[in-house]
Protein backbone atom coordinates (compact mmCIF):
# COMPACT_ATOMS: atom_id res chain seq x y z
CA UNK A 1 0.00 0.00 0.00
CA UNK A 2 2.85 2.37 0.87
CA UNK A 3 4.52 1.72 -2.52
CA UNK A 4 1.29 2.61 -4.33
CA UNK A 5 1.12 5.90 -2.42
CA UNK A 6 4.76 6.67 -3.19
CA UNK A 7 4.30 5.89 -6.88
CA UNK A 8 1.11 7.97 -6.92
CA UNK A 9 2.94 10.93 -5.33
CA UNK A 10 5.80 10.66 -7.84
CA UNK A 11 3.39 10.50 -10.78
CA UNK A 12 1.41 13.47 -9.42
CA UNK A 13 4.61 15.47 -8.93
CA UNK A 14 5.82 14.70 -12.43
CA UNK A 15 2.45 15.61 -13.92
CA UNK A 16 2.44 18.90 -12.01
CA UNK A 17 5.95 19.70 -13.19
CA UNK A 18 5.14 18.89 -16.81
CA UNK A 19 1.94 20.93 -16.80
CA UNK A 20 3.52 23.94 -15.11
CA UNK A 21 6.38 23.77 -17.60
CA UNK A 22 3.95 23.45 -20.54
CA UNK A 23 1.87 26.41 -19.36
CA UNK A 24 4.96 28.54 -18.86
CA UNK A 25 6.66 27.53 -22.11
CA UNK A 26 3.53 27.99 -24.23
CA UNK A 27 3.82 31.75 -23.66
CA UNK A 28 7.42 31.82 -24.91
CA UNK A 29 7.99 32.45 -28.61
CA UNK A 30 11.35 30.73 -28.70
CA UNK A 31 12.49 27.39 -27.34
CA UNK A 32 12.78 27.53 -23.58
CA UNK A 33 15.83 26.45 -21.67
CA UNK A 34 14.70 24.02 -18.92
CA UNK A 35 17.02 25.71 -16.44
CA UNK A 36 15.01 28.95 -16.82
CA UNK A 37 11.70 27.44 -15.67
CA UNK A 38 10.16 29.60 -12.97
CA UNK A 39 10.16 28.45 -9.38
CA UNK A 40 6.65 28.53 -7.93
CA UNK A 41 4.23 26.96 -5.51
CA UNK A 42 1.00 25.45 -6.75
CA UNK A 43 -2.16 23.68 -5.63
CA UNK A 44 -2.30 20.13 -6.99
CA UNK A 45 -4.85 17.52 -5.88
CA UNK A 46 -5.72 19.67 -2.87
CA UNK A 47 -2.09 19.80 -1.71
CA UNK A 48 0.48 22.55 -2.02
CA UNK A 49 3.50 21.66 -4.12
CA UNK A 50 6.76 23.56 -4.71
CA UNK A 51 8.62 23.65 -7.99
CA UNK A 52 12.24 24.59 -7.31
CA UNK A 53 15.07 24.28 -9.84
CA UNK A 54 12.81 22.18 -12.06
CA UNK A 55 11.94 19.69 -9.28
CA UNK A 56 8.47 19.26 -7.80
CA UNK A 57 8.04 18.37 -4.14
CA UNK A 58 5.40 18.71 -1.44
CA UNK A 59 5.38 22.12 0.26
CA UNK A 60 6.55 21.42 3.81
CA UNK A 61 6.84 24.97 5.17
CA UNK A 62 5.31 28.38 4.53
CA UNK A 63 6.97 30.45 1.79
CA UNK A 64 7.44 34.20 1.50
CA UNK A 65 7.70 35.46 -2.06
CA UNK A 66 9.97 38.31 -3.20
CA UNK A 67 7.14 40.87 -3.03
CA UNK A 68 6.16 39.89 0.54
CA UNK A 69 3.27 37.57 -0.34
CA UNK A 70 3.19 34.57 2.01
CA UNK A 71 1.84 31.16 0.97
CA UNK A 72 1.09 28.60 3.65
CA UNK A 73 1.19 24.82 3.37
CA UNK A 74 -2.64 24.70 3.50
CA UNK A 75 -2.90 26.89 0.37
CA UNK A 76 -3.92 30.09 2.11
CA UNK A 77 -1.95 33.11 0.91
CA UNK A 78 -1.61 36.57 2.40
CA UNK A 79 -0.92 39.00 -0.42
CA UNK A 80 1.45 41.94 -0.03
CA UNK A 81 -1.52 44.28 0.60
CA UNK A 82 -2.76 42.06 3.47
CA UNK A 83 -5.60 40.43 1.51
CA UNK A 84 -6.03 36.74 2.25
CA UNK A 85 -7.02 34.20 -0.39
CA UNK A 86 -7.16 30.44 -0.78
CA UNK A 87 -5.34 28.93 -3.74
CA UNK A 88 -7.53 26.75 -5.95
CA UNK A 89 -6.70 23.60 -7.88
CA UNK A 90 -4.28 24.37 -10.71
CA UNK A 91 -3.25 27.83 -9.50
CA UNK A 92 0.45 28.75 -9.33
CA UNK A 93 2.12 31.54 -7.36
CA UNK A 94 5.52 32.48 -8.76
CA UNK A 95 8.35 33.79 -6.61
CA UNK A 96 7.44 37.38 -7.55
CA UNK A 97 4.01 36.87 -5.96
CA UNK A 98 2.13 36.68 -9.26
CA UNK A 99 -0.86 34.31 -9.16
CA UNK A 100 -1.57 32.42 -12.37
CA UNK A 101 -3.84 29.62 -13.48
CA UNK A 102 -1.78 26.75 -14.81
CA UNK A 103 -4.39 26.29 -17.52
CA UNK A 104 -2.90 23.19 -19.14
CA UNK A 105 -2.65 21.46 -15.78
CA UNK A 106 -6.17 22.29 -14.63
CA UNK A 107 -7.72 20.95 -17.86
CA UNK A 108 -5.94 17.61 -17.56
CA UNK A 109 -6.59 17.26 -13.84
CA UNK A 110 -10.23 18.29 -13.93
CA UNK A 111 -11.38 14.96 -15.31
CA UNK A 112 -9.35 12.95 -12.82
CA UNK A 113 -10.27 14.97 -9.73
CA UNK A 114 -13.86 15.85 -10.58
CA UNK A 115 -16.42 14.16 -8.36
CA UNK A 116 -19.31 12.27 -9.83
CA UNK A 117 -22.64 14.05 -9.30
CA UNK A 118 -24.43 13.08 -6.11
CA UNK A 119 -27.74 11.27 -6.35
CA UNK A 120 -30.77 13.59 -6.16
CA UNK A 121 -31.57 12.42 -2.62
CA UNK A 122 -28.15 13.52 -1.30
CA UNK A 123 -27.92 17.18 -0.30
CA UNK A 124 -24.51 18.82 -0.60
CA UNK A 125 -23.49 21.56 1.83
CA UNK A 126 -20.73 24.08 1.25
CA UNK A 127 -18.87 25.92 3.99
CA UNK A 128 -16.10 28.50 4.32
CA UNK A 129 -12.65 27.15 5.28
CA UNK A 130 -12.16 30.21 7.50
CA UNK A 131 -15.71 30.67 8.85
CA UNK A 132 -17.28 27.31 9.73
CA UNK A 133 -20.54 29.05 10.66
CA UNK A 134 -21.08 30.03 6.99
CA UNK A 135 -23.00 27.26 5.25
CA UNK A 136 -24.74 27.27 1.83
CA UNK A 137 -26.36 24.70 -0.45
CA UNK A 138 -24.25 25.75 -3.45
CA UNK A 139 -20.60 26.63 -4.08
CA UNK A 140 -20.59 30.42 -3.80
CA UNK A 141 -18.32 32.86 -1.99
CA UNK A 142 -18.17 33.47 1.74
CA UNK A 143 -19.96 36.75 2.56
CA UNK A 144 -17.35 37.50 5.26
CA UNK A 145 -14.01 36.89 3.49
CA UNK A 146 -15.00 36.25 -0.17
CA UNK A 147 -13.18 32.88 -0.24
CA UNK A 148 -14.79 30.10 -2.27
CA UNK A 149 -16.96 27.80 -0.18
CA UNK A 150 -15.84 24.17 -0.16
CA UNK A 151 -17.91 21.01 0.02
CA UNK A 152 -18.54 19.96 3.58
CA UNK A 153 -17.55 16.35 4.25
Amino acid sequence: MRNKKTISNVVASLLALIMCFAAYSSSAQTKMDHSKMKDCCMMHDGKMMVIKDGKTMPMEKNMTMENGTTCMTNGQCTLKDGTKMQMKEGQCMDMNGKLDQCSMMSKDLKSSTEKKPDSPSTATTYTCPMHAEVSKDKATKCPKCRMDLVEKK
